[in-house]
């Protein structure tokens, strides 16, 4: 976890915290106008975590953000209602990549993106472990490995999470395995974690939709890195169908996943106590709102009150 500063308007981090008994449900949310502006906007949609980028998705440009913004951001997050708060690095970044350009612009990226998470007092830093291009699978592996020791001995105090990739056999992170060897390779600190993707899972093949096959997934997560590894959530519904090795988003419960599979997928036990936001497209494509946030959580309640009878 990301140690947050010590001081008044510190808020303390609270993955696997044993005293959350519940899946924290929240929505990708935007900070423009200043960081502060995303607690805001988590809480107008009723969220009890948020996702946030920490620069735009689409430039390599990082935004300039002093002690006084962070300072001002652990003061308001000491005093509202969202529990978690989690940066999810530009896609831009490729780990994996050989281009020493590149290389070097994914490097600052990802390491001010860690820089921002400790001043903020985030729960941790998701990034994508990469793209092979034209590499070989074992070569690209090896450079994710150099990168990620890199960032991390380069910053301090924020953990990074690494995403599962929906099957791609262009992209590392093909299946717990590789995500297991990965996080093996760069030293197994604690500050190495996992986030998995509903919608990737789906495209992936592994079954998301009963309580069997989510409990298989748990399974499979322990047996290979281990339950403290998971840290994080992200919860969307898909527009293929199981196995299209497609990461293509849609609004829980309107895609192939459904309500039926949120509500066995947001109820396995091990799943409980982490932060778990949505990614959807939202209404006319400007992400999710306050009853996508709303919905999800009651298909939380109605998974968990089936697995009680």
């Amino acid at each position: 976890m990301c140690r947050a500063p010590v001081g008044e308007g510190a808020k303390r981090t609270r993955i696997g915290s044993e005293e959350l008994a519940k899946v924290l449900i929240g929505a990708h949310v935007s900070t423009g106008g200043g960081l502060v502006n995303a607690l805001r906007r988590g809480e107008e949609r009723a969220c009890e975590a948020i996702q946030i980028f920490n620069q735009s998705p689409r430039m390599w440009r990082p935004t300039r953000y002093s002690e006084n913004d962070f300072a001002a951001f652990r003061e308001a997050y000491a005093h509202s209602k969202i529990e978690s708060v989690v940066i999810h690095a530009i896609y831009l970044i490729n780990p994996a990549g050989a281009d020493r350009s590149m290389r070097r612009k994914s490097l600052e990226t990802l390491t001010h993106a860690l820089w921002v998470g400790a001043g903020i007092g985030a729960e941790g830093v998701v990034v994508h472990p990469g793209a092979l291009k034209a590499s070989s699978r074992a070569d690209a592996l090896k450079r994710a490995v150099k990168f990620i020791c890199e960032a991390l001995a380069a910053t301090e105090g924020c953990d990074l999470l690494i995403e599962n990739n929906a099957g791609s056999k262009q992209l590392l992170g093909l299946g717990f395995d590789e995500i297991a060897e990965l996080i093996e390779r760069c030293g197994g600190g604690p500050r190495l974690g996992l986030c998995i993707d509903s919608c990737h899972l789906h495209a992936a093949s592994f079954d998301v939709r009963t309580p069997e096959g989510v409990a298989a997934i748990a399974d499979e997560i322990e047996a290979r890195l281990g339950r403290q590894r998971l840290r994080y959530l992200h919860l969307n519904d898909s527009r293929d169908q199981r196995g299209a090795l497609r990461d293509r988003h849609a609004d829980i419960g309107k895609g192939e996943i459904g309500r039926a599979g949120f509500r066995a997928f947001l109820s396995e036990p091990r799943w409980q106590k982490l932060p778990a936001v949505l990614e959807t497209p939202g209404p006319g494509g400007h992400g999710p709102d306050r009853k996508q946030v709303q919905l999800t959580r009651r298909l939380w309640r109605e998974g968990v009150k089936a697995r009680s009878k």
